[in-house]
């Protein structure tokens, strides 16, 4: 059965992938062999959208569809949205936000539950954006959950990094340099139209300015989503970069390097169960010796 699965997603089919990602987001038995199956590379374009809450990125996200829709491209959508705090599923924000694509057959989207990762990413956000990128997509967005620095780890995965910030974030923009600032390959200011707006692009090229190198100066692109204004600028920007990043092979091994932590990190702390670990602990702070490190260097 895996092997018919694999072989409708290698070719396109929606459904196929739709039940791989199933399979392996359950951890289902075989699972490992079907990611093992995959191919060594694929064209897609792998681009991260993140940034705080209320800059508008699924709203970008939905004009960017649009805009590659119209130039008759394939686009998947991984949705990381933040987990119910019930039963540790996504509360299917995608499905309101984006619903006007959900039945466009060029278009696949998928909801994730981010499971309280502190980056805002799903466990399994590398497995599953990988056997997106083998169904043959042109371009993948995975859009982050908007919890702040903590996101950075977007840029593991991602091969192009967008940073959406909004006007009214230009008393933070200091604060950038040691957070999102240092993941942005472009920073896309949207809601362009309020107050401030230009002043605060200015400031914030100013800023990407002094993050140079040789190869790529972070552009700064204004937007208004709502309106379709900046879209055509923003595809432009992440063409651009994905020229640049194609033939990196440091770059390619550096994004695999980081892909493989994670994923050896993450299955080595498969047995470690936090509810687990909450009902020992209960009965052990019954004694009043219980140390927390000792307690740790026994699970060590």
């Amino acid at each position: 059965m895996q092997q018919e699965y694999i072989a409708g997603l290698l070719n396109g089919d929606i459904k196929s992938l739709a039940r791989c990602i199933s399979l392996v987001e359950n951890g289902a038995p075989g699972y490992e062999s079907l990611l093992e199956a995959l191919p060594a590379s694929s064209p897609t374009k792998v681009i991260g959208i993140t940034g705080p809450p209320g800059a508008g990125k699924s709203t970008l996200v939905n004009a960017l569809i649009q805009h590659l829709l119209a130039a008759g491209k394939r686009i998947a959508i991984i949705a990381v949205d933040p987990s119910s705090p019930f039963n540790y599923g996504a509360l299917l924000g995608d499905r309101i936000r984006m619903s006007q694509h959900y039945n466009n057959p060029d278009v696949f989207i998928r909801s994730m539950a981010s499971r309280g990762a502190l980056g805002g990413l799903s466990p399994k956000i590398i497995e599953v954006s990988d056997l997106v990128k083998a169904a043959g997509f042109d371009y993948l967005f995975i859009e982050t959950v908007g919890v702040g620095q903590s996101e950075v780890e977007i840029a593991g995965i991602a091969d192009t990094t967008i940073v959406v910030v909004v006007p009214e974030a230009g008393d933070e923009i200091q604060t950038m340099k040691a957070g999102l600032m240092e993941i942005a390959d472009i920073f896309v200011v949207n809601k362009a139209d309020r107050a401030n707006a230009d002043e605060f692009v200015k400031n914030l090229r100013i800023l990407a300015h002094t993050r140079q190198n040789h190869a790529w100066e972070i552009p700064v692109v204004k937007s208004i989503a709502t309106q379709q204004q900046g879209i055509h600028e923003i595809i432009a920007a992440i063409d651009k970069h994905q020229q640049l990043v194609s033939g990196n092979r440091r770059r390619h091994s550096l994004l695999l390097a980081e892909k493989a932590y994670q994923l050896i990190q993450y299955r080595r702390m498969t047995d470690i169960s936090k509810k687990a670990l909450q009902q020992e602990i209960e009965e052990r702070l019954q004694s009043s010796s219980f140390n927390l490190y000792s307690y740790i260097r026994s699970k060590s």
